[in-house]
């Protein structure tokens, strides 16, 4: 039986292949998430649903753009103070932490790519992404109450 060098490192390239493709896979945006509509006012906002662990921890990674009437809502099991991060995150981002009810209890602006905390003021179920500034255009601030059925059903 002979040794073939390249018979050796046939399996290690195929391993290392898959890796490389999982890693490949891992960065792709999420993009086929449920979504809800939100109404904030007179606008409507298209959101993907965030609501396993999973999918909040990818959350708006790796996305390049984001039409502006559309966004992503965080969906926690229990009111808790939450803190977001943008690692891996391509595009500025403004979010509002969302009280049960709908109220905004804060929002926050938020750089693309970095690992600074923001955090809201007070325990949350919600928190909803929009593109950095659609909440200031919109005259959106603290207190401001949100409608759609992720709120109606808790009031």
């Amino acid at each position: 039986m002979s040794f073939s060098p390249a018979a050796f490192l046939r399996p290690a390239i195929v391993a290392a292949a898959l890796l490389a493709a999982g890693a490949a896979f891992a960065q792709q945006p999420q993009m086929d998430l449920e979504r809800v509509r939100i109404s904030a006012g007179m606008y409507q906002i298209d959101a993907q649903v965030a609501a396993t662990p999973q999918q909040r921890q990818t959350g708006l990674m790796f996305r390049k753009e984001m039409p502006q009437s559309e966004g992503m809502v965080f969906v926690f099991e229990q009111p808790s103070p939450q803190c977001f991060w943008m690692k891996n995150t391509l595009i500025p981002l403004s979010a509002a932490f969302v009280a049960d009810d709908g109220r905004i209890v804060n929002i926050e602006d938020m750089k693309p790519q970095t690992t600074d905390n923001h955090c809201s003021t007070e325990p949350v179920r919600y928190v909803l992404e929009m593109n950095q500034g659609w909440f200031a255009k919109k005259n959106i601030k603290k207190g401001f109450k949100l409608g759609g059925p992720l709120f109606e059903a808790r009031r």
